[in-house]
């Protein structure tokens, strides 16, 4: 896998997080413990697409 095939795919996995995160936000019958380690794993995402892009 190429640097920018996987920086792609964090990307869409990121993209990923922040659709379910916004979908389980909306509905009241989901966990916060929950939404709140999808918010931390969308954070480690970012962080790593950040360190990979910089070089």
């Amino acid at each position: 896998m190429t640097m920018s095939s996987h920086l792609q795919e964090l990307r869409r996995k990121h993209q990923n997080l922040s659709e379910r995160v916004e979908h389980d936000q909306r509905h009241p019958g989901v966990d916060d413990l929950q939404i709140a380690e999808l918010k931390k794993q969308k954070l480690r995402l970012k962080e790593q697409i950040e360190r990979l892009s910089q070089g």
